[in-house]
């Protein structure tokens, strides 16, 4: 049974699921914005105790949360983006029955979709990803919502087309699209390009989703401003001090 839902808002999204008498939609704990009467919260491993713990060892939770609707009526959740960004409704059902994306950007997945770890197939994309060598895959054939930051591409890779992404930036691709690092070489682009050292390198055939504002680099961005607003801070109030105590000294030559 397909999936009606509504994707509201611009920036910060949310996504509203319609579940009909009988069905689940599965989350990450804490995406939940408001959910009907009808609906009831289940809190399990997802799949057993081993998967549970392969997640927890990889830095996820250890439990996916699951809103079923055990009513007669068709009750309604809401799932919230964590920051901004678009929420991406993905049919399984298009890309063969499995996608890979970011674990980060799993945000729900009707009850028909498996959510597991998955691991990219190179060491160099595991040390060097940027956003880590490990992935979550979801397969089925229904509809998963994953959240990117900032502005959503698509790019749909011919066989053979390659796409080189800073990383950080993939939310998501196809399993039939081959994914790696590479070196971005050079000593100066390497040390002054202001790119970093590697880049991620995607080839066709397949689908990838990119963003435009990788949590990261919003977190980096607002820990500078952070930082450069205390220094700024101190430095008046140092001055501030000074003068005071130059005043109160007597020191007014």
């Amino acid at each position: 049974m397909a999936i009606q839902y509504v994707i509201h808002g611009d920036d910060m999204q949310l996504v509203e699921i319609t579940l009909e008498p009988g069905t689940l939609v599965r989350a990450e704990p804490g995406a939940m914005l408001f959910m009907d009467a009808g609906v009831e919260l289940q809190t399990t491993t997802g799949g057993g105790l081993l998967r549970g713990l392969k997640r927890a060892l990889t830095g996820e939770s250890f439990f996916i949360t699951s809103f079923i609707n055990n009513s007669a009526q068709p009750m309604r959740v809401a799932f919230s983006a964590p920051y901004p960004g678009k929420i991406v409704p993905l049919d399984l059902r298009e890309y063969g029955g499995r996608f890979l994306c970011q674990k980060e950007s799993f945000l729900c997945a009707g009850g028909n979709v498996d959510v597991d770890i998955a691991f990219t197939k190179r060491l160099g994309a595991g040390l060097f990803g940027g956003e880590g060598f490990i992935l979550q895959r979801l397969a089925g054939d229904g509809l998963a919502f994953l959240h990117a930051g900032g502005t959503v591409i698509r790019r749909d890779l011919a066989a053979g087309e390659v796409l080189r992404v800073d990383t950080g930036c993939i939310v998501g691709f196809a399993e039939s699209v081959d994914y790696d690092i590479q070196f971005i070489g050079g000593f100066r682009n390497a040390l002054f390009g202001g790119e970093g050292l590697f880049l991620v390198k995607v080839t066709g055939p397949g689908t990838v989703f990119l963003q435009s504002l990788p949590f990261a680099r919003l977190a980096d961005r607002i820990m500078a401003a952070a930082g450069s607003s205390r220094e700024e801070a101190r430095g008046i109030a140092g001055f501030g001090d000074s003068v005071l105590g130059s005043f109160l000294g007597g020191d007014t030559d």
